[in-house]
């Protein structure tokens, strides 16, 4: 006859595994606090198998970024890191602080990681600790991510839905009363788009690098753009008519 202690384990393994799978297709459905939950409650059957939730909670870090909630994706990174000091768990914390513009503690956690790290990852960590300069760096000048209100990992999906709702907002002919400042806007995130929408413009702008022509200095002064801004608008808005807008709660 079967074991009684292994038939418990093995029931016990099954609902883990359940939880976990409608956690991660919650998440690839953009439903993020579903995931969270499904994750935790994963989590919660046995908080001491720490192979499971060691590589859960970063994936929950992952969903708090997701849903732009900076703080709470710090401190569960955080538990992570103070659990045990690992190269993945102190990249996870890197990006929570990155996306909270806590740009130099984002510097230091992935120096730390660095340290660290083994050989074969330390090219990955010395990346990681240059995106961070960078960000630090590009937050003192013009920073695209901010104009778009999207996180530095942000897939093109996210980019695309945020340039469009702000677009909007912020089209001259909807602000005639401080048209001015709509202009500047409307200027600001189109550029933003035109570059963060271009794998290869996104990628030299990441790295630092002078993304138009005669920009100099690495993010200030005149940009020379490739589309004029109400072109750029009519092109991405004759693709695909309204857009639905999508709203997560707790609860």
């Amino acid at each position: 006859p079967e074991h009684k202690g292994c038939k418990e384990g093995h029931k016990l393994l099954k609902k883990i595994t359940k939880k976990d799978k409608r956690g991660d297709e919650a998440f690839e459905k953009g439903e993020y606090h579903n995931a969270i939950d499904r994750w935790w409650e994963a989590m919660n059957f046995d908080l001491t198998l720490l192979s499971f939730v060691r590589p859960t909670l970063l994936k929950v870090v992952k969903a708090h970024i997701a849903l732009k909630e900076y703080e709470k994706a710090i401190e569960e990174a955080q538990k992570h890191v103070d659990n045990e000091e690992s190269v993945e768990g102190l990249h996870a914390l890197g990006e929570a602080q990155l996306a909270a513009e806590k740009y130099q503690e984002a510097i230091n956690t992935y120096q730390k990681a660095f340290d660290i790290a083994p050989e074969d990852e330390k090219r990955k960590c010395k990346e990681k600790f240059n995106e961070a300069q960078t960000a630090l760096k590009q937050s003192k000048e013009k920073n695209y991510y901010k104009i778009l209100d999207v996180a530095r990992t942000a897939q093109q999906k996210e980019i695309k839905k945020s340039y469009r709702e702000l677009a909007l907002k912020w089209h001259p002919d909807k602000n005639t009363d401080n048209k001015e400042e709509a202009e500047k806007m409307f200027q600001d995130i189109s550029e933003a788009y035109e570059v963060l929408s271009d794998k290869e413009l996104r990628a030299k702008y990441d790295r630092g690098e002078d993304v138009f022509e005669n920009q100099g200095g690495g993010g200030g002064g005149q940009r020379h753009h490739h589309m004029d801004p109400n072109m750029f608008y009519q092109q991405h808005f004759r693709q695909g008519g309204g857009q639905q807008r999508h709203h997560f709660r707790y609860g």
